[in-house]
């Protein structure tokens, strides 16, 4: 697993790397601690990520304009924003921008992993501050509804093989998902793909997640489905 982490603290990154190395030992970490280095590993490494953490407040950036940035460029690409602000609003404006997640550097890194684990399962984190405003508004992010996505897709079928999946998984994923209907095993699949199992299991549960299914014959079976097979 590619992980894209922005912040110019370097507390911060090493702190970040440690929990992230609970999450996959192999994890691989690419930092960027300005804008430039962000707009340059964004180039450089952009088609092989599968996450990205980044801080509001870096070198160079202006308010989310960064975020916002990273999201039209690699719109698959699951974004968690960490910053030292519990602004309401500014959290609302980024969940609605596409980010999956909104982590206050003051919680705790326990809290931080299991957010990530939430978003790479195909979830979306909310810290409680912005839940409590939303129950009370009637609001929550466009991308929280993703497995009634997969479900509407199913019933209403897909004309072009691919587009079905691409509204639902990102790119990795549906690598992933091409090995696993060739019935091919955790440990071939992170063969072919040059990753770990630990990451294989890690798609795979935000792949269920998204096609709203419970295993992998499912899975295949809702992916042909959308494919139009």
């Amino acid at each position: 697993m590619k992980v894209l982490l922005a912040d110019d603290h370097r507390l911060i990154i090493e702190g970040v790397k440690l929990k992230l190395a609970e999450l996959d030992p192999a994890v691989e970490t690419v930092v960027a601690m300005n804008l430039e280095e962000l707009d340059a590993l964004v180039q450089q490494h952009g088609p092989s990520l599968d996450l990205a953490l980044i801080d509001l407040a870096m070198p160079g950036t202006h308010g989310h304009e960064h975020v916002a940035m990273l999201r039209s460029v690699l719109p698959k690409l699951p974004v968690i924003v960490l910053s030292g602000s519990e602004d309401v609003e500014q959290m609302r404006a980024l969940m609605d921008l596409g980010v999956l997640g909104f982590i206050p550097k003051a919680y705790s890194p326990d809290v931080m992993l299991s957010a990530i684990r939430l978003v790479l399962a195909g979830g979306v984190y909310i810290p409680p501050l912005l839940l409590s405003s939303a129950q009370a508004q009637g609001w929550q992010p466009g991308d929280a509804r993703v497995a009634q996505g997969a479900a509407n897709a199913l019933q209403a079928g897909i004309s072009n093989p691919l587009d079905g999946l691409r509204k639902l998984l990102t790119e990795r994923q549906i690598d992933v998902m091409r090995l696993l209907s060739q019935g091919k095993p955790n440990k071939l699949i992170a063969r072919d793909l040059g990753i770990s199992e630990g990451t294989v299991k890690i798609h795979l549960a935000a792949i269920f997640r998204a096609l709203n299914v419970r295993n992998r014959v499912e899975a295949v079976v809702a992916s042909r489905k959308l494919q139009g097979l």
